[in-house]
């Protein structure tokens, strides 16, 4: 029996992930925007299936140029830029990763709030040009604080557990409060910040979620705040980010996702309280391996005609 044709529209980040999923698919490997259009044009009709993820997408123009396409999933929990709509009106099915990459992006979450309070990157300079502590502010304590989340889905929930372990106390928002946790729940973004002496943002992208981090949110977290985003650039309003940090109304953030990606915010690149890094946080080889697995299992059973495991 022949193998599906799968379209894949993202980097394999190993030899090993290739193979893997080649075993179950004919792939059409197009991973940049150029090589994308021609995949399209000259396999268009053959694919049945694409391999996206939240920040690469598919478009509604693209789904239309696939005839036969029957399954989309993103490798990751994200699938902002995934026309679902059109895809469901198509009868498409929708999968994602959700669940493969929590770990690692809690992890890179409390990584980066570290490396903000404690002000890591600036040390490590310092130290390396034979600078001593005497000459340096002393940096806050992260253990003891209150952390909010915003977004207290698994992920949030991830960070929220390693927070027990630093003794914070956590809060969070979401459009509705969770039954199944007794964090304090904040209606409100700003209520949230202004409780709140750091803020990590795990929410979905998209629309309804675009710039919800602005100069009230920031203003309310105030100057001994810090802010860390492992969710997408979107949602944080880089121009009052980078105003709030430059005029000292927020202590300082940690940021692995920003707008205009995958060019480094030019509006941040000058200040020495954000760490930054290039949309790391969901990778590792754990985490890889885990979402191709499960692309595997959800596109195998697919095609065999049962329902896929992770459905969006």
């Amino acid at each position: 029996m022949s193998k599906p044709t799968l379209l894949v529209l993202i980097p394999l980040k190993d030899d090993d992930s290739y193979s893997q999923v080649a075993a179950h698919f004919d792939i059409v490997y197009a991973p940049t925007p150029a090589e994308r259009g021609a995949a399209i044009d000259a396999h268009g009709a053959a694919i049945r299936a694409v391999l996206t993820n939240g920040t690469t997408g598919l478009t509604a123009a693209e789904i239309d140029r696939l005839p036969n396409v029957e399954l989309v999933s993103a490798l990751g929990a994200g699938y902002e830029n995934i026309a679902i709509d059109h895809a469901r009106a198509r009868g498409i099915v929708l999968c994602n990763g959700t669940g493969t990459n929590d770990d690692c992006v809690a992890d890179h979450a409390f990584a980066l709030l570290l490396a903000a309070v404690r002000d890591i990157a600036q040390r490590d300079r310092a130290t390396r040009a034979g600078v001593w502590r005497d000459q340096l502010p002393m940096r806050p304590t992260v253990s003891g604080k209150r952390l909010g989340i915003v977004g207290l889905g698994n992920i949030g929930l991830k960070v929220a557990r390693r927070a027990a372990g630093f003794e914070m106390e956590t809060a969070y928002h979401n459009r509705t409060p969770r039954a199944d946790t007794a964090f304090r729940y904040f209606d409100n973004v700003v209520e949230l910040a202004r409780w709140s002496d750091y803020l990590v943002i795990a929410t979905p992208g998209g629309p309804a979620t675009h710039h919800m981090v602005g100069r009230a949110v920031l203003d309310a977290l105030g100057p001994r705040g810090f802010l860390v985003n492992v969710s997408r650039g979107s949602v944080v309003d880089t121009a009052a980010l980078a105003h709030a940090l430059a005029s000292g109304t927020l202590a300082g953030a940690g940021l692995d996702v920003y707008e205009g990606e995958p060019q480094p915010p030019q509006a941040l690149l000058h200040l020495q309280n954000v760490v930054l890094t290039p949309h790391v946080a969901g990778t590792s080889p754990e985490a890889i391996a885990a979402s191709v697995r499960n692309f595997i299992d959800n596109g195998t059973r697919h095609f065999a005609g049962n329902a896929v495991l992770t459905p969006i």
